[in-house]
């Protein structure tokens, strides 16, 4: 069957199981599309359409929602193939880690905000940025975020140090600013350099803006190594003090000597939790990536060479192998082969499987789609839940796995009428095989696509099927709702 005929008008789906988002049981049923919404689920066989799509012992089930992406550039360009369609993600929070295109122009930006692109940063305005997704109609759905490094960048006059009072103004006004403009919610990485010497106290009087507007809050925390208890203590203040929806970012603990201390930065938050709003975003996967850091590098050992500007040629290498080439030391080599991005092997199985299983743990791929040899959790993080650690691991079931990309971040983002498979609601919607979905993507060849995504349906639209790209253009900008 083509599914060039379904890529508008009603149609449903025949022949699935439903699991709706929730975390409720799965069951048989015909879901109606009609437009942009599902417009009724029938028991099987009783729905009526124009068209019938037979999704015989597929999963039909709200489309992913990918809650730490790095996509803000991304979402402005065409990608075919689209490593976020491919894996069944119709919508991606993007601004994260303090990183956002807006608003900064520069064409020097410092590292992180190289992760981006070197000319991507052209927006004076929030409202500028946002303006250009929505002439750039994406390809899935975007929930856009405000990022405090970029704010700090362009306001604060010696990175070195805290900012001073007039500087504090300047970028709450920004957020302030961003938030009427559509943003929902700001940022923060004071784990990176450009943001390394912010106060708390200077966090806490950017956030202020956050205060009243049932915003969110993503944090980077300060350090999630020897220190992360203490940063996230940090965070927890910053978060109950804004009044905001705070999200921990990409929760873990990194370096042999912490594996193990999930155990009470989960109870810290699960304790904080009884007294504000909090959770937590996660990708599953024991290496994380980012910028290159010498001395991290040195520290980790383990870490493989995603890009470099000097090196172009050490895309995919070890660390380790060019040090010894080069007949240096690993912080030597690390320090010739910057500016760049690298994977950093310093994570436990145990801490990984612990943080996924939490309760309050969203899934986010935290991919970054301008490395010339990425992280595979770009192209491979939502299929790794399903098919690895539900299916065959059995960490999780089926249906709570789906609600920890689903209905999970709908509700902590306010996405209302998105994230539960529910009549009303909007179109987006994820067929697959629950038997052989697996990711694609390994470290070896880290753009492989998902297997066993069948069709992924964005805004009603049919945007992938098979691993076709039918419409490039079904997402849109979301808006915060009161």
């Amino acid at each position: 069957m083509s599914a060039s005929r379904y890529t508008r008008g009603s149609f449903l789906l025949r022949g699935g199981e439903v699991v709706d988002g929730s975390g409720a049981p799965r069951f048989a049923a015909d879901v109606v599309v009609e437009g942009n919404r599902i417009v009724a689920i029938t028991p099987p066989g009783l729905g009526e359409a124009d068209r019938v799509i037979r999704v015989d012992g597929r999963v039909v089930c709200p489309g992913f929602i990918d809650s730490h992406s790095h996509d803000d550039l991304q979402v402005l360009k065409r990608a075919v193939p689209h490593p976020k369609l491919s894996q069944g993600v119709c919508t991606v929070v993007t601004g994260n880690c303090g990183i956002s295109l807006a608003p900064l122009v520069t064409d020097k930006p410092p590292p992180p905000l190289d992760i981006l692109g070197n000319q991507a940063y052209r927006f004076d305005r929030f409202a500028d940025y946002l303006r250009a997704v929505d002439e750039a109609r994406p390809s899935v759905n975007v929930v856009p975020l405000v990022g405090h490094i970029s704010i700090r960048i362009k306001h604060v006059a010696d990175l070195s140090r805290s900012a001073n009072a007039a500087e504090m103004d300047a970028m709450r006004q920004e957020v302030t600013d961003a938030l009427s403009a559509g943003a929902f919610g700001l940022s923060t990485g004071v784990y990176y350099p450009p943001a390394r010497a912010a106060s708390t106290d200077e966090l806490l009087g950017v956030c202020a803006a956050l205060k009243g507007r049932d915003a969110v809050l993503a944090m980077h925390i300060r350090d999630e190594a020897d220190d992360v208890e203490a940063s996230l203590e940090e965070a927890l203040h910053v978060g109950a003090q804004s009044e905001a929806r705070l999200v921990i970012s990409h929760h873990k603990v990194m370096g042999a000597s912490n594996h193990g201390r999930t155990g009470r930065t989960l109870k810290m938050i699960d304790d904080a939790a009884t007294r504000q709003s909090v959770c937590l975003d996660c990708y599953p996967y024991e290496a994380s990536s980012t910028m290159l850091d010498a001395e991290k590098a040195a520290r980790t050992g383990n870490v493989l060479i995603t890009w470099s500007s000097p090196h172009p040629d050490a895309s995919g290498r070890t660390l380790e192998s060019l040090a010894r080439e080069w007949g240096v030391g690993l912080q030597e080599a690390a320090g010739r082969l910057m500016p760049g991005g690298a994977i950093y092997f310093s994570m436990s199985q145990q801490d990984v499987d612990r943080v996924l299983s939490h309760p309050a743990a969203m899934i986010g791929s935290d991919g970054l789609p301008h490395d010339s040899r990425p992280h595979p959790r770009l192209w491979g993080t939502f299929p790794r839940v399903l098919g690895h650690y539900s299916r065959d691991r059995k960490l999780f079931p089926l249906e709570a796995a789906v609600h920890k990309m689903t209905g999970l971040p709908a509700q902590r983002f306010g996405l209302r009428g998105r994230g539960i498979l529910a009549e009303g609601n909007a179109a987006d919607l994820v067929v697959f095989d629950p038997d052989h979905i697996r990711e694609g993507s390994t470290y070896e060849n880290p753009t492989g696509p998902a297997i066993g995504i069948d069709c992924v349906i964005v805004n009603g639209q049919i945007a992938m099927w098979k691993g076709d790209v039918f419409n490039s253009h079904a997402g849109q900008r979301l808006v915060p709702q009161p």
